[in-house]
């Protein structure tokens, strides 16, 4: 599910690591990464908004993750010392009220390596 996407999108993010390393602002890491799938032309949406439910009922609240990637890839971007299991909770709730099977969370802020974990939701209701 999205695995081909999810390894392109990682090769963009690994290449923003590369040439700006940690400690920069999460804007810096996100417009950086939104250059780089550009130039890869890997198709994105940046702060674009996603429907929301409960149960059957859509929500007049929406959800503006930091990018949506080919469509069906929910991406959110961190840059701190370390993620918590909260900001793995966030992703996979928001991913779970905007029925999105396949979610990326990146975070630049780590010294020496990129951090990321990818989420998959495999009990969601059809749409």
């Amino acid at each position: 599910m999205f695995e081909d996407e999810g390894y392109q999108l990682m090769g963009a993010a690994f290449e923003v690591y590369n040439e700006l390393g940690y400690g920069m602002a999460e804007e810096i890491y996100q417009q950086s990464l939104e250059i780089e799938l550009s130039r890869r032309g890997i198709p994105f949406q940046s702060k674009c908004v996603l429907a929301a439910y409960y149960k059957d009922h859509l929500l007049d609240t929406c959800y503006k993750p930091d990018m949506l990637v080919c469509s069906g890839i929910i991406v959110e971007i961190k840059a701190l010392t370390a993620v918590t299991a909260d900001h793995e909770a966030q992703l996979f709730n928001y991913m779970r009220i905007a029925r999105q099977k396949v979610g990326y969370l990146i975070n630049f802020g780590r010294k020496g390596d990129l951090e990321w974990k990818r989420f998959i939701l495999s009990d969601l209701h059809p749409q």
